[in-house]
């Protein structure tokens, strides 16, 4: 994998366009010139990023690495459609409502899915015990996120619409803390939110 991620990361520096499921941007017409290669990701991070390989790898090649943070995949690639990342890491369903609108990204690389990294969470003591007892709650979610589409997909399997729910548009950590407040009836999140939550907020799975 990160063989992968190396040999990627220099095709973005030195292609006439920038290459980012992995995705990578297309704004960036200096990127054959690149002395800084910026790289975003998520809370969940990346090997690559916390064993400190990439930045070695570049170094003699006279390129260094900037890593930004964002709180999830739509974020992610709205900085990368404005140039202001040239590469990174998201989850299937952000890159397709980015394209939707208009967002001009490459994909550059793909892993398998991976479900059980994802829930609709909801309070032990809720009573929400199947997903029709969503039906009228408020579901917090990450609009454009792959937690976004997972809802769209539940909810149809179980016969109901998405006007069935009051969707709640948060970023994981608002989500979070709405969840813990009691200010919304579910979370639909990923991992590393989803563990988390099962630890220490008083989550199950609906």
């Amino acid at each position: 994998m990160i063989g992968l991620c190396l040999s990627l990361l220099f095709a973005a520096c030195t292609a006439n366009n920038g290459s980012n499921t992995t995705a990578v941007s297309v704004n960036n017409p200096t990127a054959s010139k690149a002395s800084v290669i910026r790289i975003g990701y998520q809370k969940s991070a990346i090997l690559l990023k916390s064993k400190g390989l990439l930045e070695k790898r570049l170094q003699p090649e006279g390129v260094s690495v900037e890593w930004i943070e964002f709180p999830a995949g739509p974020q992610l690639l709205e900085a990368m459609n404005v140039g202001s990342i040239d590469f990174g890491n998201v989850g299937e369903s952000p890159p397709i409502f980015a394209q939707a609108a208009g967002a001009a990204i490459t994909y550059v690389a793909g892993i398998s899915p991976s479900p059980a990294g994802s829930a609709i969470l909801v309070p032990k003591d809720s009573g929400i015990k199947r997903v029709n007892d969503l039906k009228g709650k408020k579901i917090a979610f990450q609009k454009g996120s792959s937690a976004h589409y997972m809802l769209v997909q539940i909810l149809e399997k179980c016969g109901l619409q998405y006007s069935d729910i009051e969707p709640t548009y948060l970023t994981p950590a608002d989500a979070r803390a709405a969840f813990v407040r009691g200010s919304i009836d579910a979370w639909a999140i990923w991992d590393p939110f989803y563990a988390a939550a099962e630890q220490s907020v008083n989550a199950q799975i609906n």
